[in-house]
């Protein structure tokens, strides 16, 4: 059996990898190739960009890696014991076995007209506040609508006050930790002051959270989980989430969540929701933007299936380019752009030994554009997705929602949600692009933001569903050499 050999990588990089994350990544695997090392405040950090070494990790030798690593132990203090930073063990089992159910398809599908209502609701607000041709400020709006969608599946409420405080506290959290990530010192723990806003800021969080789950705790709104309208998320009616939460009995002791527990999954539900729906909107709607073609073949599809009606959960099915431009969105930006793992024992990974405590960093931005898996990748193809294309590709080389029993709960519910958002959209309006835009460029946060927002150019469809006709037209947006500006010349905020 052939000696495991070392892993390499460069040296004194953390300078560079904290000022520009994504293009310190890209050069190193494209030196480095599968796997490589660094450095990152004195701390050993191995890279995986080999498909089937990340699904050794995540699936087939699960049971040697955990969570206890920089990145969840960064936002611990603020998600607490959920899902998404349990580091792994029984409670994160148990919990994942009581919360299941709520997530399951058929379940889902309950809130899919309540998805619809709520983005058309949106697009009716747009008749007043956009002339044809003014720019709309997408990342504010989709931010906005985003938190209308949780607010109603979650906890069968219209968006006020507390989601509107919610809101703002993560936004501010979210900030401070983006930017400590990139240079975590001092420790969270000296107060200084953007830390002191920091335990402002969750602290408002944990308020906002506690004051919805004592809203659905009421005896009314307790009965109405009864009614005709449960589970459509309408609000004041069904059975929403959190509802099923709250019921959520563990198939093995019998027993169910204490508050604090729900407290800590309802805000990691929140934050999965609200954070990389967002990103994920506009990122779309960008590229749309940025290749005309394809904003084009949507077009076709939508009015040729939906016929001027709103979109459904039936019409998920029948509208499979929808799904790509979706799928293909997720491929160059998920929003969940990162994952890391500590290796709880060694393990050899592709002939390199992985000694125990080694940290893990996978990065889905840098594995979605390998040209090994990927033909053309920083080209915004969504006819990739095909059967015909994708039958010959390595399963494991895409990975938006994670992988193995830890893969993200909500992974069926952010598919659904992005597609009925997107047809809804795109069934009333078009986008062209500012003329002299810059292009945007993704910015490496905790989620993988559009750097400076979505800014685009909205236009009524003449004819479309629920739209006007524009008082005054313009050409569609170029692309660039057919490749979203994106994708050009990726680089992270400093």
């Amino acid at each position: 059996m052939p000696v495991a050999r070392p892993v390499k990588g460069p040296d004194g990089s953390r300078p560079r990898f904290s000022s520009d994350q994504i293009g310190f990544l890209e050069r190193a695997a494209a030196e480095y190739g599968d796997i490589f090392r660094f450095r990152l405040f004195g701390m050993p950090v191995i890279v995986l960009n080999n498909p089937d070494h990340i699904h050794q990790v995540l699936v087939g030798n699960r049971h040697k890696y955990d969570k206890e690593v920089l990145l969840y132990k960064l936002v611990r203090p603020v998600l607490r014991n959920g899902l998404i930073t349990n580091p792994g063990g029984e409670l994160y089992m148990r919990q994942r076995r009581m919360m299941q159910p709520a997530f399951r398809p058929a379940v889902v599908a309950r809130f899919a007209d309540g998805m619809t209502d709520e983005t058309n609701s949106m697009l009716d607000r747009w008749r007043d506040r956009y002339r044809p041709g003014q720019v709309a400020d997408l990342s504010a709006e989709f931010s906005e609508l985003t938190l209308h969608i949780v607010t109603r599946t979650l906890f069968s409420a219209q968006v006020g006050e507390t989601a509107r405080r919610f809101a703002e506290a993560f936004t501010e959290t979210n900030d401070i930790l983006g930017r400590f990530f990139r240079f975590p010192f001092p420790p969270l723990s000296v107060p200084t002051p953007a830390h002191r806003r920091l335990r402002r800021a969750i602290r408002r969080m944990d308020d906002c959270v506690s004051a919805f789950i004592e809203r659905s705790s009421t005896p009314a709104n307790a009965a109405d989980s009864a009614g005709p309208d449960a589970g459509t998320g309408k609000p004041g009616h069904g059975i929403d989430l959190l509802h099923l939460l709250m019921n959520a009995v563990d198939e093995e002791d019998g027993g169910g969540m204490d508050f604090e527990q729900l407290h800590h999954e309802v805000l990691n539900i929140v934050v999965g929701a609200y954070e990389t729906t967002t990103n994920a909107m506009a990122w779309a709607f960008q590229v749309l933007a940025e290749r005309p073609d394809i904003e084009a073949r949507l077009h076709e599809e939508i009015d040729t299936v939906l016929d001027g009606r709103p979109p459904g959960m039936d019409d998920l099915r029948r509208t499979p380019y929808a799904r790509r431009v979706v799928e293909e969105t997720l491929r160059m930006y998920s929003p969940a752009w990162q994952f890391m793992r500590r290796a709880r024992e060694e393990d050899v990974l592709g002939g390199h030994r992985i000694p125990a405590g080694s940290n893990i960093y996978i990065n889905s931005y840098i594995l979605h554009r390998r040209p090994e898996y990927w033909e053309d990748p920083d080209v915004f193809d969504p006819d990739r997705f095909t059967p015909e294309r994708s039958k010959d590709r390595n399963r494991h080389a895409y990975m938006p929602f994670g992988a193995g029993e830890r893969i993200c709960i909500g992974q069926h519910f952010a598919l659904v949600e992005l597609q009925l958002v997107l047809l809804a959209i795109a069934q009333r309006h078009r986008f062209t692009l500012p003329p002299g835009q810059p292009p945007v460029r993704p910015q490496p946060l905790t989620t993988l933001h559009p750097g400076g927002g979505v800014h685009l150019e909205v236009r009524p469809r003449s004819g479309a569903a629920g739209g006007t006709p524009p008082a005054h037209d313009g050409d569609g947006g170029e692309g660039q050499d057919g490749r979203p500006g994106p994708a050009a010349d990726p680089r992270s905020a400093s």
